[in-house]
């Protein structure tokens, strides 16, 4: 089981601003000073009466005695990036919810769930910002575990009784969505997820299928890293004076040999390149050389540059030059065995005979077909060149239809209700529709297996595949 942290920093954009500060008083974080609205506020203006949304001087009025504060989305922004680094030395992968929420998915780091929550206390300590870490099976267990305390670490068997007591302000969710549960009487997480879901989804919309799964502590949405920015550069400063293109071009092509090496080890291409020119009387020159495809080739680098700079001409000596990789992607070259624009019939049987000589084995084609068990969905056969071709060379296409394509998921035991021998409820959501059963029967290590396997469509439209084998049942995937 995997184990996810998440890291939290309580009214983020507030404590940045607030930074060490320890005063009783009041405080509220206003978007701008003119006429501003509150974007973030602390426990006691919170308690106070105050609300985000609301303009400065209505919250002023609410707690006259409150400190408005001003955001500073720069500072807030670079802060935030410094964290995100200082997290890497945790593990590498971080994801990034928002400022002042993310994740880490610890597998594969030495420890436990204790040290790993020390490890990043330690690694934002130098901030000086209020922390909230818990962990979790699952990004949404991590997040509540810190509402519960900081340090909580949450097991996939307790998450649902540790979350009952939670108020759902732990959903974010919208304030007519909270304000319309409130005046139904569900005020907690538990309250929430003991709701009938196929009622609940219908009255609330589809988001709220996922806030009842996240109420009963389950919670699919996959864990995404944050991408790296990679900055690729050289540079030739202070090295004497350039009068002539020789000695330009020269310069240029050692920078550009550094640049390709970085390109290479890094597995990149660069589409952009930007040449930075200074020049003897103190004046920079910037130009923008975009590339013809993303490449790491030297000679290809040189060419455009030398033809953009061609009819430039400068008012004194360079004294330094810097360009700069830009707009990368990743690097590689696509291989073919045969080109698809050019196909020799001949070399193909020669190359299918190769092929067949170093496995040892005939080369096979797979080909779908229509069946609902999943073992009976494709077949081996022989793959034979067609003696003829289409008329006029053309490919006949294939009729359009969208598939839908299972997901197969972790198995795990579902409660069915059966009524007149079909699925009727699974795990308390109304079957609207039933496709099956299918028989299999299959044998695993000499074990003989049989199953019957159903296509049901839920209430708030998923699409799922379960199974009954002897009196119970499980669910093995989803639709896409």
């Amino acid at each position: 089981m995997s184990i996810l942290l998440a890291v939290r920093i309580p009214d983020y954009p507030l404590a940045v601003v607030v930074g060490g500060d320890a005063s009783d008083e009041p405080r509220l974080l206003a978007d701008r000073y003119d006429r501003g609205h509150v974007i973030a506020l602390d426990t006691r203006a919170r308690a106070a009466g105050a609300r985000i949304g609301q303009t400065v001087t209505q919250a002023a009025a609410v707690v006259p005695n409150a400190r408005v504060l001003v955001h500073d989305a720069e500072r807030s922004r670079a802060v935030w990036a410094e964290m995100l680094d200082a997290l890497d030395a945790v593990t590498p992968l971080v994801e990034e919810v928002r400022e002042g929420v993310a994740f880490l998915d610890m597998r594969g780091i030495a420890g436990d769930a204790a040290q790993w929550i020390a490890q990043a206390e330690a690694a934002l300590a130098r901030f000086g910002l209020p922390l909230r870490i818990g962990a979790g099976p699952n990004k949404f267990c991590a997040y509540a575990a810190g509402w519960i305390a900081h340090g909580t670490v949450l097991d996939e068997r307790e998450s649902a009784a540790r979350l009952a007591p939670l108020p759902l302000d732990v959903l974010d969710l919208d304030p007519n969505a909270q304000t319309r549960l409130h005046l139904l009487g569900v005020t907690t997480l538990g309250e929430l997820a003991r709701l009938p879901h196929g009622a609940f989804v219908r009255r609330f919309g589809r988001d709220a299928a996922r806030w009842h799964a996240w109420a009963r502590g389950e919670d699919r949405t996959p864990f995404v890293p944050r991408g790296h920015a990679l900055a690729i550069e050289a540079a030739l400063f202070g090295e004497g004076h350039a009068d002539d293109e020789a000695s330009v071009f020269f310069a240029l092509r050692v920078l550009l040999a550094r640049i390709c090496g970085d390109l290479e080890r890094c597995g990149k291409r660069a589409s952009l390149l930007r040449l930075e020119v200074e020049l003897d009387n103190g004046e920079r020159r910037p130009f923008d050389v975009h590339l013809a495809a993303p490449t790491a080739d030297e000679k290809a680098m040189l060419d455009v540059l030398r033809a953009k700079l061609e009819d430039v001409r400068f008012d004194a000596p360079l004294v330094g030059l810097r360009v700069r990789a830009m707009e990368l992607d990743e690097g590689g070259e696509e291989l073919v065995l045969v080109r698809t624009d050019d196909i020799d019939r001949q070399s193909v049987a020669v190359l299918l005979a190769r092929l067949e000589s170093v496995i040892g084995a005939p080369v096979r084609r797979a080909r779908t077909r229509a069946a609902h068990p999943l073992e009976e969905r494709f077949r081996y056969e022989p793959f034979v060149l067609p003696k003829h071709e289409p008329p006029g060379g053309a490919v006949p296409l294939a009729p359009a239809s969208v598939v839908p394509q299972l997901r197969l998921l972790a198995v795990k035991e579902i409660d069915v209700r059966v009524r007149r021998g079909e699925p009727h409820q699974v795990d308390g959501r109304s079957v609207a529709r039933c496709a099956g059963p299918w028989r299999i029967d299959d044998g695993w290590f000499g074990a003989a297996i049989a199953r019957d396997e159903y296509d049901v469509v839920l209430d708030d439209g998923e699409v799922c595949r379960i199974y009954r084998q002897g009196t119970h049942w499980y669910l093995r995937g989803s639709y896409d």
